[in-house]
């Protein structure tokens, strides 16, 4: 740019931090298409901002697929001139899959594990809150779209549990659902750190992890009201170039 423009690259670069441009650096975005999705927004935001009185909101999804990762050598621990250094390489041992409910108003996390993700799974789930939740309180559960939170089967269960209340996400809008915050803490501060050589040593670490976590939980405070979530989604389609420009 500096050539193309006969500047100076220290004139390019004061320009370029005056204004906060990045030019070396991108990163990705997903926008919904779902048809509802103004409506779902409105939904689940209103639900954290102000939930129903005798009632209790959880953010609720599944991390499948968490591999026990064992690494080809062992680990050389921090020391004060670097940090902990593993090896690219890893055995991996298999997999599990954790079904996580974050309660919204304290942050804690329900959190049993499975070792296969179906929908027979989930509904092993759902029965976990129902006996933890006093009975005399609704429970709302913000989820995604997947295919087994809808199978006939769930279905006929949430019939015969009517305090239970599914609100959906927008298609393609996890950002939305604050567990997810909860799975990046997890997985950046014990399973991408840890080394598991089985299934069992990665899911008693997970439970471990779970169990500190309740014993000082961090709830997630949204501070965003819908409309403003929806108008700063506006202003990124605003820059987003006309394709028939």
């Amino acid at each position: 740019m500096a050539k193309e423009l006969s500047l100076s690259q220290s004139t390019v670069s004061r320009v370029w931090r005056a204004f906060g441009l990045q030019p070396h650096r991108s990163e990705t975005f997903k926008l919904s298409t779902d048809p509802y999705f103004i409506d779902k927004v409105h939904d689940v935001v209103g639900l954290y901002l102000d939930p129903p009185e005798r009632a209790l909101v959880f953010c609720v999804d599944e991390k499948s697929q968490i591999q026990a990762v064992d690494r080809s050598q062992p680990v050389l621990p921090m020391t004060p001139e670097a940090p902990p250094r593993v090896t690219h390489d890893y055995i991996r041992a298999g997999t599990t899959t954790l079904f996580a409910a974050l309660e919204v108003a304290t942050g804690k996390v329900i959190g049993p594990l499975h070792r296969r993700h179906r929908a027979e799974g989930f509904k092993k789930f759902l029965t976990k809150p129902d006996r933890e939740v006093p009975a005399g309180l609704d429970i709302h559960l913000v989820l995604d779209n997947y295919a087994t939170h809808k199978t006939p089967a769930i279905k006929t269960w949430l019939l015969a549990h009517p305090r239970f209340h599914l609100r959906f996400t927008p298609t393609g809008s996890s950002w939305l659902n604050l567990v997810e915050r909860w799975f990046a803490e997890l997985t950046n501060k014990r399973i991408r750190r840890g080394v598991h050589k089985t299934v069992q040593a990665l899911e008693k670490d997970i439970r471990t992890w779970i169990a500190a976590w309740n014993t000082d939980p961090k709830p997630y405070v949204l501070t965003m009201t819908a409309d403003e979530i929806l108008e700063r989604l506006a202003s990124y389609l605003n820059r987003i170039p006309d394709p028939e420009d």
